[in-house]
């Protein structure tokens, strides 16, 4: 696999990297930082570091969380853009400012030396190569585990859909259903009626007891039906979701269907790094000061690595702030060693 500078439309990138100290020798290339994850997060981060004049090196798999989806809302002057037209923006947008951008995993990182000072990282490619980066920002995400009934998965991102704020106003109106995967799924009902007045709230494998009387009461108030029993699968015709089968045989009509699947954070390389980590009802992630900065010195975290409801703008917003950060501690860490001198 070819690392691969990537530049912008006139082939040129604009400015230079006067400040930056990446360089090549025998432990391999080396950069200020390595941004792990190339979606919304990794991408801003990397505008700012190479705005910055550091030599960064984004390492992307292409597996984005939105991929499912046709469009993303909520994003003041994106509102409404597919998420590969916004990823390919920003991939165009740090090309102009030297960013290298390497399609691949990163399987593994340790640190160099045993200190905390400015060593740097080891990082490892999955085509067996290492560079070396004095920073890291780790915007790997998460993954959704969505619930085994047949045509979940099919149809998640067009009229299976998570959350009604991206998709709430695409579908007002229509008649909706939220499949329960536990008693906390009460919330996605009472939510999801904000955008429809017609609101079935199936319980699956979840038994009526679980709720409880003020559940039941605010479901109550805000018109939404709860109907016991396991959904046995889909029911699609013409390529639309047009009802929901329970194992019984009855069939009850919708025409999207909200669920909530598990996440999965991924932070497989944050705990190898000795990261501290926080448990959550939606999985364990990094702790992380306002910045991102993890507990681990020169490692930050970025977009659905430290929290599940990282919508795209947040993402942006913490990949920024994590880069921001990093240019002001590498300058000062730069400006220490020649006064040590």
């Amino acid at each position: 696999m070819e690392v691969v500078t990537m530049t912008g439309k006139s082939g040129k990138t604009r400015g230079g990297r006067a400040h930056g100290t990446g360089g090549t020798d025998g432990a391999g290339t080396g950069y200020d930082v390595v941004v792990v994850g190339g979606g919304a997060a990794g991408l801003s981060a990397a505008l700012v570091l190479g705005r910055a004049r550091l030599r960064t090196l984004v390492v992307d798999a292409g597996e984005p969380r939105n991929a499912p989806s046709s469009h993303m809302q909520g994003y003041l002057s994106r509102d409404g853009m597919s998420p590969a037209a916004f990823l390919a923006a920003g991939r165009e947008e740090i090309a102009g400012y030297g960013v290298e951008l390497l399609t691949g995993r990163v399987t593994d990182v340790t640190r160099n030396g045993a200190g905390t000072g400015d060593a740097g990282f080891a990082v490892l490619l999955d085509d067996g190569r290492a560079v070396r980066a004095r920073r890291l920002i780790v915007a790997t995400g998460l993954k959704d585990e969505l619930p085994a009934v047949p045509g979940v998965a099919e149809r998640f991102g067009r009229d299976v859909l998570h959350c009604p704020f991206c998709h709430g106003w695409e579908v007002r109106d229509q008649p909706f259903g939220v499949l329960a995967s536990s008693a906390m799924s009460v919330h996605q009902a009472l939510m999801v009626s904000r955008w429809s007045k017609d609101v079935t709230f199936f319980l699956h494998t979840v038994a009526e007891e679980e709720l409880s009387d003020q559940d039941l009461r605010r479901l109550a108030a805000a018109g939404v039906g709860v109907v016991p029993g396991e959904v046995a699968e889909l029911v699609v015709e013409d390529d639309r979701l047009t009802g929901v089968r329970l194992t019984d045989g009855s069939v009850h009509a919708r025409s999207v269907l909200y669920v909530g699947p598990r996440p999965v954070p991924q932070t497989g390389l944050l705990e190898r790094l000795g990261a501290e980590l926080s448990e959550t009802p939606f999985g364990a992630y990094p702790v992380v000061d306002p910045t991102g900065l993890t507990s681990v010195p020169g490692v930050w975290a970025a977009g659905n690595a430290v929290g599940f409801a990282e919508q795209v703008v947040h993402a942006a917003s913490g990949g920024y702030r994590a880069a921001a950060a990093i240019v002001g501690d590498l300058l000062m860490a730069d400006l220490d060693a020649v006064v040590a001198v």
